[in-house]
């Protein structure tokens, strides 16, 4: 239980950090033209709420199947999708620049098809935990990029 509970707090951690880049920078990203299928404000924090939920039973699954070389693997790219993920509230929002966003969630797009990969050579279910964060992600990687192309 214990390494669940870091797990859950690691992913609340990253949440936090997100945040510390988004909320100062709301009052820019409500000024953006948007795309008719911009969800509602309220529609975020819900989801990212359940999607790190999903992330962090998802990683304590690995951390505690998993063993030896493909455990280290599969950390490894978990380590890469996770600093991928903080690392687009600051390109987005911190910096204010949407193609700056666009190449990070571009690479966080792919981290995570990597993580998923490796996690399924540990636990299907693990890899499966992911899914609605990949989808969740192609999906902001769709909004990231109308929001350039109309700004």
């Amino acid at each position: 239980m214990l390494i669940l509970a870091g797990a859950l707090a690691l992913s609340f951690a990253a949440s936090q950090l997100g945040s510390a880049a988004t909320v100062p920078n709301l009052p820019w990203y409500d000024g953006l033209a948007k795309p008719s299928f911009n969800p509602p404000k309220l529609a975020f924090p819900i989801a990212w709420t359940i999607l790190y939920a999903l992330m962090a039973v998802s990683l304590w699954r690995v951390a505690v199947i998993g063993e030896g070389a493909a455990r280290r693997r599969a950390l490894t790219a978990y380590a890469v999708q996770f600093a991928l993920n903080v690392a687009w509230s600051f390109a987005f929002f911190g910096a204010q620049n949407p193609g700056l966003g666009l190449a990070v969630i571009l690479a966080l797009l792919a981290a995570i098809v990597w993580t998923i990969l490796t996690f399924r050579t540990i636990d299907g279910l693990a890899a499966g935990l992911l899914h609605p964060y990949l989808a969740w992600v192609a999906f902001a990687t769709a909004l990231n990029a109308s929001i350039l192309f109309l700004n």
